[in-house]
């Protein structure tokens, strides 16, 4: 009896040891995003900066409430990070190989990337947060259990830009669009196109290049554009696309004789500067950047950010923290509910409909059953004041205003006239 009673004594001794030595190990997250390529510079490595800094905060416990508790619940983390240059199949091939190193994965700016590897990462039952990827149809096309976004889908973006164009230019009768020719640019124009439709019936679509992504040179395309007659042009380039539309476009007068919406435009502001013309329609992909509400846990985001990098953060900075935050609340939620070091199953059961706190406001998983992210957005008009630019007239959106309810795509939802 002693001697049986000695034994379980010593089998407890020992797990108990090994619980407490699994505690002091730090969290392993997979990073992925561009470390090179067209994407990086304005893209890629604001947010892995966004990541980097907000980890080191976190593992110091210096992020204000509510996350001011060390690392994730205690338990520092630790970034692996890995670039996301080189298209889906060699994501998929990354992917495969991060998922055996790290215990969660946070990542992806291509919508391209996010579907081929969405499918992968729940083959591989891995959680995995995608952090800016924007098309609707990773979650309205199929249904998840590890995989969550959060970051809202680019529905948003689209129909809150339709609703301000037509607030400011309502006699607008004609649009046209450039895009890049793959999911995220293709999304964009269908729900832009069909905001317009529904909000103004008989708006006339003038023509739609679709251009290869990262092309970088638009000179036939903005030629096109320029002799449509179009009054209005919408485009969701970002990366070197984006910056090359607006170097090329506006000597050759794109930007003064139409009215242009860049829903994704907000990178833009800290590389461009005054080389956005005047009138031209910004968005933020939701509220960040200059659009993120004065609050104070935003005021230290952006002060922190600019100390460190001397640059404001823009929204794959405001992206990629919220993303962690996420992740830590999900984390320390399942904590609170009885499990010291949570498993992968615990987190996600956190993590769905899960609302928290982020840098540009308030997050709710809201959609995709609990596993995707709606926010409200902003967008404004550009204006040079005093040798800089400013974003002026804005106006905010609410989540439920700008995306489908639950259960209906965003195609069907906006040709319906945002019924709900």
């Amino acid at each position: 009896m002693i001697r049986i009673g000695t034994v379980v004594f010593s089998f407890l001794v020992c797990a108990l040891a090994s619980t407490g030595a699994l505690a002091q190990q730090p969290l392993k997250i997979g990073i992925v995003t561009f470390l090179s390529g067209p994407a990086a510079g304005p893209f890629g490595v604001p947010a892995r900066n966004g990541f980097e800094l907000v980890a080191e905060m976190l593992n110091a416990g210096t992020v204000p409430a509510p996350y001011a508790t060390k690392g994730f619940g205690g338990r520092a983390i630790e970034l692996v990070i890995i670039d996301e240059a080189g298209g889906p199949q060699k994501q998929v091939a990354e992917l495969r190989n991060l998922a055996q190193r790290v215990d969660y994965v946070v990542g992806y700016i291509s919508s391209g990337d996010c579907l081929a590897v969405a499918p992968v990462a729940e083959e591989l039952k891995k959680l995995t947060v995608l952090f800016d990827c924007g098309t609707p149809r990773i979650f309205e096309d199929a249904s998840y259990k590890y995989v969550f976004r959060t970051g809202p889908p680019g529905t948003m973006d689209n129909t809150s830009a339709a609703l301000y164009a037509l607030e400011r230019h309502p006699n607008v009768k004609s649009i046209a669009g450039i895009n890049q020719n793959y999911a995220w640019g293709q999304d964009s124009w269908t729900d832009f196109e069909a905001a317009m439709k529904a909000l103004k019936p008989g708006i006339e679509v003038k023509t739609s290049q679709m251009t290869k992504l990262f092309a970088g040179q638009f000179g036939a395309e903005i030629s096109t554009l320029l002799s449509s007659g179009a009054e209005l042009i919408h485009s969701s380039f970002w990366g070197g696309d984006l910056e090359g539309l607006v170097l090329q476009g506006a000597p050759r007068g794109l930007f003064q004789k139409h009215i242009v919406v860049l829903s994704a435009g907000e990178p833009g502001i800290n590389r461009l500067g005054t080389r956005i013309p005047d009138g031209t329609i910004i968005g933020a992909r939701g509220p960040f950047g200059p659009f993120a509400p004065d609050t104070e846990f935003n005021r230290w985001f952006k002060t922190t950010f600019q100390d460190r990098y001397n640059l404001p953060p823009n929204y794959a900075s405001y992206k990629a923290t919220n993303a962690l935050l996420g992740l830590k609340a999900a984390y320390e939620k399942a904590q609170k509910a009885g499990a010291a070091n949570p498993s992968q199953e615990q987190i996600i059961a956190a993590f769905e409909n899960l609302s928290f706190e982020g840098v540009g406001g308030t997050v709710k998983l809201s959609l995709g059953k609990g596993h995707q992210a709606t926010m409200e957005n902003a967008i404004g008009t550009a204006k040079t004041v005093g040798g800089e630019l400013r974003i002026v007239d804005v106006k905010r959106y609410a989540p439920e205003q700008i995306n489908p309810p639950e259960g209906l795509k965003s195609e069907a939802w906006i040709k319906s006239g945002f019924r709900k």
